[in-house]
C-alpha cells in the first residue's frame, strides 16, 4: 500500500529505455505500471485520504460522545414501574413545543432511556426536526434538540463535517474522491506488498524490526497495509453508496438488479382514514340535493398501533411514523446490531388493523448486504467493537500516508545540493504489457472509471499532466 513505487525503483525520471520495451507476459510486466499508478494515485489523493480518515476516526467516537453530552435528555433519572401511554407522552411534548407538528415518535428502548417525539418545526433546515424527549414514566419533557435523522446535534456535524468538511455539495466531492480511489490504492498496494521479494516469510505479515532507514518504514506501511486492506476497500464501497455520482449508478444498477431495499405498503383505500377523503363528498345528486360528505373516521390513536405492531411481531426499538394524508402508521424496528432487527408494519388508523408487514427476512439479498455494509460503515453492526474496528482503520490510513510521503522524502537523491524528492518509476511501462493484458486493463478502466467518475476524471487529469511532464522532458533532453 505504499505511496512511494516500493525499494529498488530507479532514481531517474526518465522513459523506459528502447531494450526495455519489449513485451513480457506475468507479474514482471504489470508490476511497473501498478508501481507508477500506486505512487501517483498515493502522492496526490493522499491528503484526502488522510482528512477522510482524521475525521472519520472523530465520527467513530462520536456514538459514545454523545451518550456522555447529552445524558440528560437521553436518559430518566430514576425507572417507574411502568411507562405511561404514548399518548400521554405525546401530549407533553406537544405543551412543550406547540409550534410543531408531530411526525414520528420513538418509544424508549430501554428502560431507562427518555422516549423521542420527532417534530416538523418552523425555522429548521433542510432534513432537520426538532426532538423532544420524553420520560416515559412522568412524562417530563427532559429537553429538545435539533436532530437530523438519529443523529443528534454533535453527532450530525461530525457526519457532515466527515462527509463534505461543511463545505455544502460542492465540499462533498472532497469525500467520493477519497472513496473512488481508496480501493485502487489499497489493492494495488497490496498486490505490490504480496508480490515483493523477501528472504522471510514472517516479513510479508508483520513489520521487520531488524531493517532501518527506508526499508523499515516501508516495512511497518507494508504489514500494516496488508492487514488494513479488506477493511479498506469495504469502506471504500459502502462510502460509495453515498456519494453523489457514484452512488447514483450504484443504486441504478442495485433496482435493475432487483435488489433495491422495499418498503412497507402504508397507503389507504379512498376515504379510509383520517383526511383520507371521498371521491363522492360534496358532489350534486340528480335530485339537485349535494351529498354530505361522510363523518371523519376515527383514529385508534398511538397506542392501538404500536399494540397491534407488537402482537405482528415488531417489537424492537420501535420507530413509529403518524398517519400522514391518505396513509396508515407505519411503525419499523431499527435494531440494527445482530442479530437485527428490522421487520415494519403498516397498520390502519380506522381499526387498528394491520394492513401490510415487510421482514427483513424477506430483502432481496443485494438489499440486506447493501443495509449490512453501510452499517457496518456507521460502526451499528457490533457496536463499540464495530466503532473500535473504525477507529483502528482510521488511524491506520493516517500512519500508512505518512509513512507513504517519508518514503517518498528518504529517496530523494541526497547528493543533489537543490531540494528534490523522490521519483516515480519510469514512463513506458504500459509498453511491456502483452495486447492479451493490455487491451482488456484498458477496457476494465474505461468502464470503472464511466461508473466512478470522479476515479475516471481524475484518472483522465494525472495522464494528461504525465503526458504534458514527459513532452516537456523529452524536449529539455533534445535541446541538452
Amino acid at each position: 500500500m505504499s505511496l512511494d513505487e516500493l525499494q529498488g525503483a530507479p532514481e531517474r525520471d526518465a522513459e523506459v529505455p528502447p531494450t526495455s520495451t519489449r513485451r513480457t507476459g506475468g507479474w514482471a510486466a504489470l508490476r511497473p505500471l501498478l508501481l507508477r499508478m500506486h505512487f501517483y494515485a498515493g502522492l496526490l489523493i493522499a491528503p484526502f485520504l488522510f482528512l477522510a480518515a482524521a475525521t472519520g476516526l472523530l465520527y467513530a467516537g462520536s456514538w459514545q460522545a454523545e451518550r456522555i453530552l447529552y445524558s440528560h435528555e437521553l436518559t430518566v433519572d430514576s425507572v417507574g414501574e411502568r411507562a405511561l401511554p404514548l399518548s400521554a407522552q405525546v401530549k407533553a411534548a406537544q405543551g412543550a413545543a406547540p409550534e410543531g407538528k408531530v411526525l414520528g415518535v420513538w418509544p424508549a428502548p430501554e428502560a431507562e432511556a427518555t422516549t423521542r417525539v420527532i417534530m416538523e418545526n418552523p425555522g429548521l433546515g433542510e432534513g432537520e426536526t426538532l426532538t423532544v424527549f420524553v420520560d416515559p414514566y412522568t412524562a417530563d419533557v427532559r429537553g429538545q434538540l435539533t436532530t437530523s435523522g438519529d443523529a443528534l446535534p454533535l453527532r450530525a456535524w461530525l457526519s457532515e463535517f466527515h462527509a463534505s468538511l461543511q463545505l455544502g455539495e460542492f465540499g462533498r466531492n472532497y469525500s467520493e474522491l477519497a472513496a473512488s480511489w481508496l480501493w485502487v490504492v489499497a489493492l494495488g498496494g497490496l498486490a505490490l506488498w504480496i508480490g515483493r521479494r523477501r528472504a522471510r516469510k514472517a516479513d510479508l505479515v508483520l513489520p521487520d524490526r531488524k531493517a532501518s532507514g527506508r526499508r523499515k518504514t516501508l516495512s511497518w506501511h507494508g504489514a500494516v497495509g496488508l492487514w488494513a486492506a479488506a477493511g479498506l476497500v469495504g469502506l471504500s464501497v459502502t462510502g460509495l453508496t453515498w456519494s453523489n455520482y457514484a452512488g447514483e449508478n450504484i443504486g441504478q444498477l442495485q433496482d435493475r438488479l432487483g435488489g433495491a431495499t422495499p418498503s412497507v405498503a402504508a397507503k389507504l383505500k379512498p376515504g379510509a382514514g383520517p383526511d383520507g377523503g371521498d371521491e363522492h363528498a360534496g358532489h350534486v345528486m340528480p335530485d339537485g340535493m349535494e351529498m354530505p360528505p361522510p363523518a371523519p373516521v376515527t383514529d385508534v390513536g398511538i397506542d392501538k398501533a404500536v399494540a397491534a405492531a407488537r402482537a405482528a411481531g415488531v417489537t424492537e426499538s420501535l420507530r413509529v411514523t403518524l398517519p400522514a394524508k391518505g396513509k396508515g402508521y407505519v411503525v419499523k424496528e431499527t435494531d440494527k446490531t445482530l442479530p437485527v432487527h428490522l421487520d415494519s408494519v403498516a397498520v390502519d388508523p380506522a381499526d387498528g388493523r394491520v394492513m401490510d408487514e415487510l421482514r427483513f427476512a424477506d430483502y432481496p439479498l443485494l438489499a440486506q448486504l447493501t443495509r449490512f455494509g453501510i452499517d457496518l460503515h456507521m460502526g451499528l453492526t457490533f457496536g463499540i467493537a464495530n466503532q473500535i474496528a473504525l477507529a483502528a482503520l482510521a488511524v491506520a490510513v493516517m500512519f500508512l500516508v505518512v509513512w507513504g510521503y517519508r518514503m517518498w522524502w528518504m529517496r530523494r537523491p541526497t547528493k543533489e545540493s537543490r531540494l528534490s524528492v523522490g521519483r516515480a518509476q519510469p514512463r513506458g511501462a504500459w509498453r511491456r504489457l502483452p495486447v492479451t493484458v493490455l487491451l482488456p486493463f484498458a477496457c476494465v478502466t474505461a468502464v470503472v472509471g464511466w461508473f466512478v467518475p470522479l476515479l475516471g476524471i481524475s484518472l483522465a487529469a494525472f495522464l494528461v499532466i504525465d503526458l504534458a511532464a514527459g513532452f516537456v522532458a523529452g524536449r529539455r533532453r533534445a535541446a541538452a
